[in-house]
């Protein structure tokens, strides 16, 4: 069976899937409960500093969006760090470690912005024994506010400062999650690679409002009748977790720098898909909330199964394969033609295909032939967008045929190539005209 032992930032785990920072992760009954279900390491709750505890709201602190099935997609948290004394939450930390050292145990932090403030409770966190430390820089509400989480992570300057003092006074790894609240991930990556950091972890959750309550007018979760933003995770912000994973997997001032994937990951296919893509380990947080801790069991067997059936023998073989077959857009290749091609067979002749086409694509698929319900490609008319593919309920009823090279193209006239071309020589693009 195929290894899933893992090893990430230095911090072994006999797999590589790790309970984010979130109240799954809130005290020693819960880390316990998860260790005994199988996960692989935790990230603790975000500490705070020494003193006064934060003060959570009493009420309401999760929106959700659902699909037509009123299945999870999304949720909106508007909790802040820990509550819970910090030195309670440090003998906690303490005793779960001895009692799992097989375990990961990473402590998530965020305190002001300030030197002291960072060196003061690393050394308190050291003294647990945990495995390492992850820098919340990415809550994108309440601590934010306070000039922490987003709103440092919002700034590499700051994020190369932190993470400098950090290193500067800790023995342990310094993984450094980051914030998708900004227009280049790669800026804060690079800014953390910079300082030291061992590692990055992202995404963090999406500045949202999930909803408004049409009766009171008031967004959603509500206290007392007024909402606040919060922070956006589960299986809809998936997208987006990938593509800023990808981005610092694929760029050469962060290459090398381990990435811990985190975002909407709730199946093994999900994993696996982050581990492509350049994640080395991979954080659950949504997925554990909605289905419980067991959860993982499911993800554990389904990457082994199909890490065996492609022959894949660790996870070394996995992680990054993805990576180089992303490219910019201007690199995709023009000279590559496919159409769409209906399984008469399996069609149910809903008609869906032909109306998302109709109406809002190319007009490509027939309605009617001979005064009977009939979908068929008109070949003609494809230009392969494969919209059809995605809007019709049977899987695999609709699949993207490539036209071989030689193979006349209907729509345009002319013969495919087997050549590869792309935007930065096209004839069309004055930027290659001025080239020559």
């Amino acid at each position: 069976m195929a290894d899933i032992r893992s090893v990430f930032a230095g911090i072994k785990s006999p797999n590589p899937f790790w309970l984010a920072s979130a109240p799954p992760t809130d005290k020693a009954y819960n880390v316990e409960r998860a260790y005994k279900a199988g996960w692989g390491g935790v990230v603790w709750k975000t500490l705070g500093e020494d003193g006064p505890p934060v003060v959570n709201v009493n009420g309401p602190r999760y929106g959700a969006i659902w699909g037509a099935d009123r299945r999870l997609l999304g949720l909106n948290n508007i909790e802040l760090i820990t509550d819970r004394d910090l030195h309670l939450n440090l003998r906690e930390i303490k005793q779960v470690k001895k009692n799992w050292p097989d375990r990961a145990l990473v402590v998530s932090l965020m305190v002001p912005c300030e030197e002291q403030a960072w060196k003061a409770i690393l050394p308190l966190v050291e003294e647990t024994g945990a495995d390492g430390v992850e820098l919340n820089f990415g809550c994108p509400h309440g601590m934010s506010e306070r000039g922490m989480g987003s709103a440092v992570g919002q700034v590499p300057d700051y994020v190369e400062m932190v993470v400098r003092w950090c290193k500067q006074t800790t023995r342990m790894p310094v993984i450094t999650k980051l914030t998708p609240n900004i227009t280049d991930i790669r800026q804060p990556a690079r800014a953390a690679h910079r300082a030291g950091s061992d590692a990055v972890s992202l995404i963090n959750t999406i500045n949202s409002i999930t909803g408004v309550n049409l009766d009171t007018f008031a967004p959603e979760p509500t206290i007392d009748g007024k909402g606040s933003h919060g922070g956006f995770c589960g299986p809809a912000v998936k997208p987006i977790a990938l593509h800023m994973v990808s981005e610092i997997a694929r760029d050469p001032e962060t290459a090398g720098l381990p990435i811990s994937g985190i975002g909407g990951i709730t199946t093994w296919r999900d994993a696996a898909e982050f581990l492509a893509l350049g994640a080395g380990n991979l954080q659950v947080c949504t997925a554990a909330m909605t289905y419980g801790f067991k959860v993982v069991q499911e993800m554990i067997e389904g990457l082994q199964n199909w890490m065996d059936a492609k022959g894949h023998a660790s996870l070394d073989d996995v992680i990054g394969r993805a990576a180089p077959n992303l490219r910019e857009w201007q690199h995709l290749n023009l000279n590559y033609v496919a159409k769409a091609r209906i399984d008469q067979d399996m069609c149910i002749k809903c008609g869906r295909c032909h109306i998302a086409c109709e109406d809002t694509s190319h007009q490509a698929i027939t309605a009617m032939v001979d005064g009977k319900r009939h979908f068929e490609v008109m070949e003609e008319e494809c230009v392969g967008c494969n919209l059809c593919v995605n809007v019709c309920p049977v899987d695999g009823c609709i699949d993207m045929v490539p036209l071989a090279a030689g193979t006349l193209d209907k729509r345009t006239g002319a013969t495919v190539s087997a050549d590869y071309a792309n935007w930065t020589t096209h004839p069309n693009n004055p930027m290659a005209a001025a080239a020559k």
